[in-house]
């Protein structure tokens, strides 16, 4: 394999399993989303709550394919 390919895999691998973690999570949705908007905006990252929402049904949409 390539380092490229190894390094795609793993990139791949970690947002898969940050996802499945997020929505397999024990805490309510809603409160997930508080605190996932909250760490981004710790880093500088300006998001509107409609857009964090609409990615996490994007991507639960994407898990039930």
């Amino acid at each position: 394999m390539k380092a490229l390919n190894v390094v795609l895999a793993v990139i791949g691998g970690a947002v898969a399993g940050a996802t499945v973690g997020l929505l397999m999570a024990p805490e309510k949705g809603e409160k997930t989303r508080e605190d996932i908007i909250e760490y981004l905006k710790s880093k500088g990252v300006k998001l509107r709550r409609s857009k964090i929402e609409e990615l996490a049904d994007e991507i639960a949409e994407e898990i039930k394919k």
